[in-house]
């Protein structure tokens, strides 16, 4: 029998804005309100707002945390200070990556684990497989929402809401404080878009205020609900992965260019095999590339070089609002992963010319 569908706190709402709601990693949610385009340069050159509340979030407590922290993940976790979060994986045995995650520090004995929604279940199982020091463990996924107010106006408009100084919360630095008149929120300098702002987590009794506040207080700003098609392309032109796309269960994150979260400092799940690959090098890497001709990269659609040979596969694909081209991600051959090559994406059976890039895709 298939899992029932959930619907975020506020489905009702986003309805009523004419959301086009669509399943995704298990939700109901809002893909669109007008169209991918508007909502992505609303974002980039404004102000939008994300409700992503189908985000899981795992609470670890207890003088065992930060051990089991370090098992499960491949970054330092010691090397965070209290009101600090770090991007990082859950490696699995295989060489593969089981998700990747934010870790939040907010006190020697307290972190917050976020994962993706589409892992919830897969990760909290993977976790307590791995809490032979017996952390303390809750899954409050169900307990939260979390806007992603994203853009480069998004302190401006929302400042009027919170005494917390809104520009002191530096990029992956959060602090709890009070937010249009609720207290408690987590305001976090993180999100997805590359276009700064911040990502808040509220009590769900609570979410509903705290959106209408948030639009009251950006309407002069042109402030706009964001659905998960502008999402994706906000996140694919500054090269950030999508769990299930370009990495997943058989990707390592040596492989995906994740080196920098992985810390050979420690002991973690695979880290003696991930550091002999990472030694060794790889015989693919991901690559982010443009389209030097015309046409749109998706997912699977074969990466070859100038003799048409298959050197690859595509990951992740659009048409880049921004930049106004075809822009992608994929795994290529080691070979072809410098930036500056020449490879062709085959685009419904013709070879179009591509060039690899430093991610990010967009510049300046």
């Amino acid at each position: 029998m298939e899992a029932q569908i959930k619907n975020v706190p506020l489905n009702d709402l986003h309805v009523a804005l004419g959301g086009k709601m669509v399943p995704f990693a298990g939700y109901n949610m809002p893909v669109r309100y007008s169209s991918d385009n508007e909502e992505h340069l609303c974002v980039r050159n404004g102000v939008g707002v994300f409700d992503v509340s189908h985000m899981g979030e795992f609470m670890v407590e207890g003088p065992e945390a930060l051990n089991l922290i370090q098992k499960v993940t491949s970054n330092d976790a010691s090397k965070l200070v209290v009101g600090q979060a770090q991007y990082s994986c859950f490696p699995n045995e295989t060489g593969g990556i089981v998700d990747d995650l934010i870790v939040y520090k907010f006190g020697e004995e307290k972190y917050m684990l976020v994962v993706n929604a589409s892992n919830i279940d897969k990760d909290w199982a993977w976790v307590n497989s791995h809490n032979s020091m017996g952390a303390n463990l809750t899954n409050v996924s169900d307990d939260y929402s979390l806007f992603a107010i994203q853009g480069p106006n998004a302190i401006a408009a929302v400042q009027s809401l919170t005494p917390v100084n809104l520009s002191e919360v530096k990029f992956y630095h959060f602090t709890v404080g009070e937010f249009a008149g609720v207290q408690d929120v987590i305001i976090s300098g993180t999100g997805y878009t590359g276009a700064g702002g911040f990502e808040i987590y509220v009590k769900n009794a609570d979410a509903e205020h705290v959106w209408k506040a948030v639009f009251e207080a950006g309407k002069d700003f042109d402030i706009k609900p964001i659905g998960l098609g502008a999402r994706d392309t906000l996140r694919l032109e500054m090269g950030y992965c999508l769990y299930g796309n370009d990495i997943t269960d058989t990707t390592s994150p040596i492989e995906a260019g994740l080196g920098w979260i992985t810390k050979f400092t420690k002991d973690f799940t695979n880290s003696e095999a991930l550091k002999s690959q990472k030694e060794a090098g790889v015989a693919r890497k991901l690559v982010g590339f443009v389209m030097q001709e015309r046409g749109i990269p998706r997912g699977h659609y074969p990466i070859v070089d100038a003799a048409g040979e298959v050197i690859g596969e595509v990951t992740s694909g659009t048409q880049s609002p921004s930049m106004g081209v075809g822009i992608g991600m994929g795994y290529a051959k080691t070979e072809f992963s410098k930036p500056g090559t020449e490879i062709f994406i085959q685009v419904r059976n013709k070879n179009l010319k591509a060039q690899v890039e430093k991610l990010p895709l967009l510049k300046g």
